[in-house]
C-alpha cells in the first residue's frame, strides 16, 4: 500500500471589520479541493517557521502583510490523495492592497455568512472552530 504525501501548511484566519477574508482556489490537480473556498495561507519551506511561512505565503500570493495575532489550532485532514497538517493563526492586516495572484475570488464575511461558502474539507473544520471565538 502506497504511503499518502503529507503536506505542512499555515493557514491564516485574517479579519478586518469583524469580517473574516475567504478565498476561493481556482482548477487544482483534486476535484475535491478545485473551485473551493480556504483561508489563505500554504506551504511550509524547509527551516522555516509556521509563522514565517504564514507571513511569506501571504506576501506571494495575496500581496498583503500580516499581523499574527494568535495561534487557533491544528487541523489533521486526510483527502483522498493526500495528508495535510495546517497550522492555523488569527491575523490582522498591516496593508490592505489586497491582489489575487493565486486565487480567483475573495469574500469578506461575518462568521454567520461563512457556511454559505463551498469551503475546502479541512477548510471546513476551521469554520467549526471560528463558531466558538468571539471577534
Amino acid at each position: 500500500m502506497d504511503k499518502k504525501r503529507t503536506y505542512h501548511v499555515v493557514a491564516g484566519v485574517i479579519c478586518e471589520n469583524n469580517k473574516i477574508l475567504c478565498v476561493k482556489k481556482g482548477q487544482t490537480n483534486y476535484d475535491y479541493t478545485s473551485f473551493r473556498y480556504e483561508f489563505p495561507g500554504g506551504k511550509i519551506e524547509q527551516g522555516e517557521t509556521p509563522q514565517a511561512a504564514l507571513q511569506r505565503e501571504l506576501q506571494e500570493e495575496l500581496n498583503i502583510s500580516i499581523d499574527i495575532e494568535q495561534y487557533i489550532m491544528t487541523v489533521e485532514y486526510e483527502y483522498p490523495d493526500f495528508f495535510i497538517c495546517m497550522k492555523v493563526y488569527l491575523c490582522t492586516l498591516v496593508n490592505s492592497t489586497l491582489i489575487l495572484e493565486e486565487h480567483i475570488d475573495l469574500r469578506w464575511l461575518s462568521l454567520s455568512q461563512l457556511s454559505e461558502l463551498e469551503w475546502c474539507a479541512a477548510d471546513q473544520i476551521i469554520c467549526q472552530k471560528l463558531r466558538m471565538f468571539k471577534f
